[in-house]
């Protein structure tokens, strides 16, 4: 079974695909935004802040309710769906971290 998308996988993530096209700061000068892909539905969201604005990397604030399982104390988002997984947006296309990376090999 899937794991929720926590801030802890993404960093994990992050590290994981550390010296690739797999991260935002080695991908963003080619045209790639972070975003996320609801696999359930083929929804694909940009990540934002909680106040709508692009956000420079994978920021769960600015994602819809219904893909929320879990708020901290102070209302942000710590856990989202199982379905979701974090990538890229370019040209309209929305690309995994491994297809960011192949692309940029």
């Amino acid at each position: 079974m899937a794991q929720m998308l926590t801030l802890q996988t993404l960093e994990a993530e992050n590290q994981s695909f550390a010296g690739t096209g797999g991260i935002s700061s080695a991908n963003r000068h080619y045209g790639f935004t972070p975003g996320f892909l609801d696999r359930e539905t083929g929804a694909v969201y940009c990540s934002c802040w909680a106040d709508g604005t692009p956000a420079p990397f994978h920021a769960l604030d600015g994602l819809p309710d219904h893909l929320v399982l879990a708020r901290n104390p102070c209302g942000h988002i710590v856990a989202i769906k199982s379905s979701v997984v974090a990538g890229f947006i370019r040209f309209g296309l929305f690309y995994t971290r491994e297809q960011a990376a192949h692309c940029l090999e």
